[in-house]
């Protein structure tokens, strides 16, 4: 825990007033094993090496003197998708926030990610910059799935202020920080084992969306309702979820007539994907569907699969590249008669997918490659391109695109015959066609002021 006292600094020389109350503050999740704030160090140091590494700089005060810097705030850039940047900037007001890395003696790099319970996994780079080049520390911290959102706001400051500590160490606004240590040495270990009765089984139960819309003339409903059962262990992770999607659409017309539209998408997505080391994993997926906008009453797809990860898997929130293939078979019954004259049929198909994630300081960088087709037809294939990226180009220029290109020749539960006007305006019937084609392109441009200190909520 951090926090102010009214220490001065003493003469010309560097000299720190040190109040021990008992610790930094750890949040231990006791109902899943492995909930808990793990700390580490690019120098592979512990949690115990980064105290000791503060005690260091605290003690010694002619190392301080010779590489102490002259700002007693540094300044702070926090690189975050999930955080309340008002919050942060109004709970550590000690250090100056800007607008862009450039202008940051410290960078303050988030990524998170979903546990198997529901929560969130945050993990933390503190990057150094100029005055503190090569103090760079990071930090994991996982949030239960019952915790609030004020919960999940402090969570994140307290590792801001814990990370921010050496920082502060090194600048003359030092003297007005005191350092506690709240626990003993066996509530710092990472692998207590706890006994868990639903041995990591996590259930939901949703009504996600239900929404209407009526006017003199036209009347909306959506609906989307369904169930997850999941597991997530470091040797299994396994689905089980049902899913129902229910839309209905009346139109009242001039001359007294009604356009009504049904559509429905339910189906179940499931999965059992089994680690094999830190590169392979291998899985068995099972799928059921039944859509009429699609002609399909009932579709059934199994599928063995195999993956590989040419990065090790515990990287992958930052970094990532895998290849994965599957290969299965599945069944389809029809509403109505296709355009190849079946009202069912059994079909084996495979599939093979490279992607690559990169998220790092500078941007990120999503991709990859899709391609599959029905063994009874090589020509019934279908292969997609997509890719994003966003980078900052220069100091205030930041730079977002986006695009996807699929190529379909396997649609083969389109219905024979021409479809309606209202049909293909309702959406209620696929159309057939040979690509699919979207993108976009953003640039901003942001200059001014360097400082994002002042918080106001006006209006």
């Amino acid at each position: 825990m951090l926090s102010f006292n009214d220490s001065l600094l003493s003469g010309s020389t560097y000299r720190y007033v040190i109040r021990f109350r008992i610790g930094f503050q750890l949040y231990l999740y006791n109902h899943q094993p492995d909930q808990h704030i793990g700390v580490s160090m690019n120098t592979k140091w512990n949690f115990a090496g980064v105290f000791c590494y503060t005690l260091l700089l605290l003690t010694h005060s002619p190392i301080m003197a010779q590489s102490i810097v002259s700002d007693p705030a540094p300044r702070v850039y926090i690189d975050c998708n999930r955080c309340d940047y008002n919050h942060i900037r109004r709970e550590i007001p000690f250090v100056d926030y800007v607008r862009e890395p450039a202008q940051a003696d410290v960078h303050i790099f988030i990524t998170d990610q979903e546990t198997g319970d529901g929560g969130r996994s945050y993990e933390f780079s503190f990057l150094g910059r100029r005055e503190f080049v090569d103090m760079d520390f990071e930090f994991v911290q996982t949030v239960g799935r019952n915790a609030t959102e004020s919960e999940i706001r402090e969570e994140i400051n307290n590792v801001i202020r814990m990370g921010l500590f050496p920082y502060m160490l090194r600048t003359s606004g030092a003297s007005g920080f005191s350092l506690s240590y709240e626990m003993g040495e066996e509530a710092l270990s990472s692998g207590t084992a706890v006994e868990d009765p639903w041995n990591y089984w996590v259930f939901e139960i949703y009504a996600g969306s239900l929404s209407l819309e009526m006017e003199s003339n036209q009347t909306e409903f959506d609906s989307r309702w369904g169930f997850f059962a999941n597991k997530v262990t470091e040797e299994w992770k396994i689905q089980f979820r049902p899913y129902f999607n229910y839309s209905y659409d009346e139109i009242e017309r001039s001359d007294d007539d009604q356009i009504q539209s049904r559509r429905h998408r339910h189906g179940i997505d499931s999965y059992a994907i089994r680690s094999i080391s830190n590169h392979w994993s291998a899985g068995l997926f099972g799928d059921y569907l039944t859509r009429n906008d699609q002609n399909i009453r009932h579709q059934i797809e199994i599928q063995p699969g195999i993956e590989y990860s040419l990065l090790p898997y515990d990287i992958a929130t930052r970094k990532e590249i895998k290849f994965s293939y599957r290969i299965g078979y599945s069944y389809a019954d029809y509403y109505d008669e296709t355009i190849f004259n079946k009202l069912d049929e059994h079909l084996l198909n495979h599939r093979i997918t490279a992607s690559v994630g990169i998220e790092q300081p500078w941007g990120s960088i999503s991709g990859g490659l899709q391609g599959s087709h029905y063994f009874h037809d090589f020509e019934k294939r279908r292969a997609e391109f997509f890719g994003r990226v966003s980078v900052r180009l220069y100091e205030g220029l930041e730079m977002s695109a986006g695009a996807s290109f699929e190529v379909i020749r396997d649609q083969l539960s389109l219905r024979l015959g021409d479809a309606s006007l209202e049909d293909v305006l309702l959406r209620q019937q696929e159309l057939s066609t040979d690509f699919e084609l979207s993108g976009f392109i953003a640039l901003s441009y942001t200059f001014g002021s360097d400082f994002a200190n002042i918080v106001n909520t006006r209006f």
